[in-house]
Order: C-alpha cells, then structure tokens, then sequence
C-alpha cells in the first residue's frame, strides 16, 4: 500500500510559517535541497492545498530560467510532471499537471491507495496535513528542522487531542544546522 507522506521545512518552536506569512528562513541551502530532491524522487502524487498549489506553480516554468543551476533544474525536471491533486474551494482550474480535487481527503487518499501506482502520496501544506492527521492517514512526517525561532504563524503540527505514537527511522544533521527527522506513525 502506498504511503502517505508529510514533509515540510519548520522553525525549531514549530511552524512553517512565522507570524508575518513569511518563510524565507526555510530557503534550503545545497545539501538540504538534495534532501528535497531525493524526497521528491519517491512521490508518485502530490496533494496541495490552494496556498501551496499557488507558491508552487514558479516550478512549471522554472525551466526556463536561465539562471537556475543544475539542481534546480533537477528539481523542476521532476515536479513538472508529477501528478498534482489540488484541494481549494476557490479555485475553477489548475495547471500543469495538476486536477482539482473531486472528493474530500478522504476519499481521495483511499481512491489514490487502492490504485496500482508506485511512489508515496505526500501532502503538502498545514491545513491538509492537519485534515489527515486528524484523521489518521498520514504513515510518515518527514520534518526539517531549520535552526530559528519565528515566535508563531502556522504550525507543523495539528493541534488535536489525539495521541500518535511515532517510531525514529532516519535523522540526519547538516552542516547547515538544519536537522532531519523521519519518523514513521507507529500502528
């Protein structure tokens, strides 16, 4: 079965966003955009909320950027292509590679696990995660932990009232200060 994937950059006090909207202190340098590279590798389908679909569409012609280096270049060379499911109450259409939602979450996750693809399922964006977490479909967070507190703005982690247990499965250290935690959802 495929697994459902949470994966975001997030201020040591928790956030992905600080309290002004910005994120610009999770601009990854070389070796932990090669973390993000090798991530995407293992997507089969991408599930975005409205916001992120929206910050993510420079990817469909990042290509055409003359100035991007190679490992950009890999990075769009990937997402481009990656099937893209968007979930928005606002949006009429989406681009590239990418279909608007017809169900909830859900669904949407049991209809994608059923279907005899390769590659993970990951969720981008904070109020998805948080709609699956609640719900219990996510199989592995996969947090970067970027050494700066923001003091608030949107956190990684939903706050619900139920206990996930989580089993350690990777952790690495960059020469950054950027720490990486994997951790699988116990069952």
């Amino acid at each position: 079965m495929r697994s459902v994937t949470y994966s975001m950059g997030v201020s040591l006090d928790g956030y992905i966003v600080g309290p002004d909207g910005g994120f610009n202190w999770t601009a990854p340098d070389e070796e932990v955009f090669r973390l993000s590279i090798d991530e995407i590798q293992e997507v089969g389908v991408h599930l975005l909320g409205r916001r992120l679909y929206e910050t993510m569409l420079y990817w469909e012609t990042a290509d055409q950027d003359p100035s991007l280096g190679d490992s950009m270049l890999e990075w769009a060379a990937i997402w481009k292509p990656l099937p893209k499911v968007v979930f928005s109450t606002t949006l009429s259409a989406v681009q590239g590679h990418a279909r608007l939602a017809s169900g909830g979450l859900a669904e949407e996750i049991e209809r994608l696990r059923a279907e005899p693809r390769e590659g993970d399922i990951a969720i981008g964006g904070a109020a998805l995660a948080a709609e699956a977490a609640a719900s219990g479909l996510i199989d592995e967070y996969r947090v970067r932990v970027y050494p700066v507190l923001v003091g608030g703005g949107i956190p990684f982690f939903p706050r619900h009232e139920r206990r996930v247990d989580l089993e350690l499965v990777e952790t690495r250290t960059f020469s950054s200060g950027v720490v990486y935690l994997r951790y699988r959802v116990a069952r």
